[in-house]
């Protein structure tokens, strides 16, 4: 693992959110899914998107191979969420991390909640949603949007799946000009457009106007979905993706530190979840290896009272929503691949987490995130290693970060700096 460097200490933390990589189902996993995943018969109920992919990967005969991630605790922290251990796996001797696994408390199981409870602000409120899986949106709304934007009007007006509605009506929005209108099971209001046919500039401003349209329906998100290519066998989503988010309902630690005189790095598209809310500075990046890099500049760059957050959204976009496992295990070892380089920037001080913001198991029923408990890994010199076991909500993550900058308590959550659990259901060293 990384060395501790011999610079002068300071207070820093580098939180990277591997989007969509649960470890199990949540208590309350039963009561998500169901109708909205248009399965009349599912539920989130033993979804378990790390235990599903090893499971795959070991039918398969080549075992999931992540030592990094196994050192730091994961494994440990997947036996903490479902008492088992992930097939195949090979479960180190000793764990020179601190693990844990954590639950959800807020409503959704999307992004913005799961995001927000990591930064201290769970959303106990109910999102508004779209369920009608055709004519999905009421037509006020729609009438309303294409008069403001002056649109010849929109297709889809649907539930569906990023590029299955690109490739159905992808080349009619050409010839039209119409853009494409869609929801999930999310609380989102997502538009796809071409990015010169329609151009990128106008596909924001339309989301700007759809932002403030919805505002009354209390959804989440508005999602501006470019896309390149002339027919549809060609088109593919580009990196331009914009999220226009409604901001969290109170300050997070994010803007806590901000507002206490310190910096936010956020990579990727960590400003567009949290609507901007304490994000002192945005590095742009798309797509894993570019995400990494920036990250590592963004360690190097960043001083005393200063949080790195990155969010790695391949993990749900490319692999988790399309139902891939394959995809999905091979980005997980190309990030254990590479997370000895984050590891040897740790310096004194250095507080580094590792978690997700919800499931996605991609060997699960329909195309949604699932209701899972997520990893929570922790490194640094700050904080022993060890067992901190099962978390209450994902805001012990923003209070253990308000604790570690010497900040104000946030509302929710329980700091794991000065704790440690040494759970007696919870094998240690890999011993049963």
């Amino acid at each position: 693992m990384g060395q501790i460097s011999n610079t002068l200490a300071s207070k820093r933390a580098i939180l990277l959110v591997l989007d969509s990589f649960g470890i199990g189902n949540a208590p309350d996993a039963a009561d998500y899914g169901g109708l909205s995943s248009g399965y009349s018969d599912s539920s989130d109920a033993g979804s378990d998107t790390l235990g599903h992919i090893a499971r795959y990967r070991a039918d398969a005969g080549r075992p999931l191979y992540l030592p990094n991630l196994a050192r730091l605790g994961l494994y440990h922290a997947h036996h903490l969420s479902i008492d088992d251990w992930a097939a195949g796996v090979d479960v180190p001797e000793t764990v020179e991390g601190a693990y844990a696994c954590a639950r959800e408390i807020s409503s959704g199981k999307d992004t913005p909640s799961g995001h927000w409870e990591i930064a201290g602000v769970p959303a106990l409120f109910e999102w508004g949603y779209f369920l009608d899986r055709e004519n999905s949106f009421p037509p006020e709304l729609l009438q309303a949007l294409i008069e403001q934007a002056d649109l010849p009007g929109v297709l889809g007006n649907c539930q569906a799946s990023g590029m299955p509605i690109l490739e159905a009506l992808g080349e009619e929005h050409i010839r039209s000009g119409k853009p494409i209108v869609y929801t999930s099971a999310d609380s989102v209001f997502q538009i796809a457009a071409h990015e010169t046919h329609f151009g990128l500039e106008r596909l924001y401003a339309l989301c700007e106007i759809a932002r403030e349209l919805l505002m009354p329906y209390n959804i989440g998100r508005v999602i501006a979905r470019p896309f390149i290519g002339e027919t549809s066998e060609t088109f593919e989503r580009t990196g331009n993706r914009r999220d226009y988010a409604i901001e969290p309902p109170s300050p997070t630690v994010l803007q806590k530190l901000h507002d206490s005189g310190g910096t936010v790095l956020g990579v990727g598209k960590i400003g567009d979840i949290y609507a901007h809310c304490g994000v002192s500075e945005v590095r742009k990046a798309h797509g894993f290896e570019a995400l990494f890099d920036a990250t590592l500049d963004a360690i190097d760059d960043a001083g005393d009272q200063t949080l790195v957050m990155t969010n790695f959204v391949d993990f749900d976009t490319l692999y988790g929503h399309r139902r891939d496992p394959e995809g999905y295990a091979g980005a997980l070892e190309a990030f254990d691949q590479r997370l000895p380089e984050v590891l040897a920037k740790l310096a004194s001080g250095d507080l580094l987490i590792l978690t997700a913001d919800h499931g996605n198991d991609p060997t699960w029923r329909g195309t949604d995130h699932t209701r899972e408990q997520v990893p929570v890994l922790m490194a640094g010199n700050v904080i022993a290693p060890g067992d901190y076991g099962r978390r209450d909500t994902y805001a012990d993550i923003g209070q253990t970060l308000a604790d570690h900058f010497d900040l104000s308590a946030m509302e929710y959550g329980r700091s794991m700096l000065k704790e440690r659990t040494m759970a007696k259901d919870s094998p240690q060293n890999g011993d049963e």
